[in-house]
């Protein structure tokens, strides 16, 4: 196995060592903004986990379309969790953006998760991962012309860590913290007239009209 197979392996498309990962859960978790670039607004995001929430850095790529920031988790979560976190960094740094320039994307472990660096369609066009200093460069033209050294790629990601469980967990909660507390049904039990509670939960957790505090804690109560 190459250098840089065993980061991504590492990081992204392996399950924890000595771990089985049930279906539908998630260790890459993918935030991108699409044209019009501007890496000083992406960048808030990268600062701010760092800063405030207390998370490793994630890694930087370019993907043809956009800029993206790649977190890698320690624990997988369910996909669903991992979007209303994704979700509410959208909320909390880019809010000042319009929704279509952001894409959240949790691809499970097990499935083809996008490759990077990777070829694109056209001539002499790559994905690759990019230095936090040299991102600003990509904003007019999202990709490399060039194949991408592997080496070259594995150094970019080998200082990287994954988020802990506990640094995912506190997130969470101040993600929860700063919603206001609103008028919700109760995710212990389903309404009368709902045959199965899980239907319900797993109906708050997909709804983009419920506080992404309330859609966290029905992916909770669905894992227990």
């Amino acid at each position: 196995m190459s250098r840089l197979s065993s980061e991504l392996e590492r990081l992204y498309l392996g399950p924890p060592p000595a771990h089985a990962v049930p279906a539908g859960r998630t260790r890459a978790l993918i935030l991108e903004l699409r044209r019009p670039l501007d890496w000083s607004a992406l960048s808030r995001v990268y600062h701010g986990v760092q800063a405030e929430l207390g998370w490793p850095a994630p890694a930087i790529a370019v993907s043809g379309e956009g800029l993206q920031l790649w977190f890698s988790l320690r624990e997988p979560v369910v996909r669903e969790q991992g979007l209303a976190l994704l979700g509410a960094f959208e909320e909390r740094w880019l809010a000042a953006l319009a929704r279509r320039q952001v894409d959240a994307k949790a691809y499970p472990w097990d499935d083809a998760t996008p490759r990077v660096p990777a070829a694109l369609p056209g001539d002499d066009r790559w994905s690759a991962f990019v230095a936090p200093d040299l991102v600003a460069m990509f904003e007019d033209a999202p990709w490399l012309d060039v194949e991408p050294n592997e080496e070259g790629q594995a150094a970019l990601l080998r200082p990287l860590r994954s988020v802990t469980p506990e640094e995912f967990a506190g997130a969470e909660r101040q993600v929860a913290e700063a919603v206001p507390a609103v008028a919700s049904p109760t995710l212990a039990a389903a309404p009368p007239g709902t045959a199965d509670p899980r239907e319900f939960l797993a109906s708050v957790m997909n709804d983009p009209s419920v506080p992404l505090a309330l859609r966290i804690e029905a992916a909770k109560a669905l894992l227990s």
